[in-house]
């Protein structure tokens, strides 16, 4: 056996962990806040739930005001319009609006699914305007109207949840 070949490969043990090898203890790096482990982590538990409820409610919400907003232009006689109404837009105008935004309300809810961080932000704006043409559309149909900016409100504050669990 020739001793040419060298010293063993790796590292050499020194006196010191041969005689105690517990005093050597694992020392956690400190958190920074540009460390961006835990953001890039795909969500789970109740974040993963509440995006999933989110994109369903807008799913669902948008396609009931692109069928409302189909109702209104096919028959607009349907709706009943108060009089002397401060914002004075006809139904077929108000039924226009509400196919548009619920189309894209339904699209930008579908592509929730992926978890997209477009797809969150362009979900808040949608769900903020939605809230606002239906408050506008309270005098042709309150209960409905109040009903959806219930479900806008509550998709906004799941999109808006924090996504990573705060650790000490």
């Amino acid at each position: 056996m020739s001793h040419a070949q060298g010293p063993p490969a790796g590292p050499q043990p020194t006196d010191e962990t041969q005689q105690d090898p517990g005093t050597r203890q694992y020392v956690p790096r400190p958190r920074t806040y540009d460390d961006t482990r835990e953001a890039q982590a795909r969500p789970e538990g109740a974040v993963l739930g509440f995006t999933i409820t989110a994109s369903v409610l807008m799913m669902v919400s948008g396609l009931w005001n692109f069928l409302e907003g189909l109702a209104a232009i096919i028959r607009g006689s349907f709706f009943v319009v108060l009089p002397n109404y401060v914002y004075n837009v006809s139904v077929t105008g108000w039924g226009w609006i509400h196919l548009i935004v619920g189309a894209a309300v339904f699209v930008a809810g579908a592509f929730l699914f992926m978890d997209k961080t477009w797809a969150r932000i362009v979900g808040v704006v949608l769900a903020c305007i939605s809230a606002v043409f239906n408050f506008l559309y309270i005098p042709y149909q309150p209960v409905w109207s109040v009903i959806v900016i219930a479900l806008d409100i509550f998709i906004v504050w799941a999109l808006l949840a924090p996504r990573t669990r705060y650790v000490d």
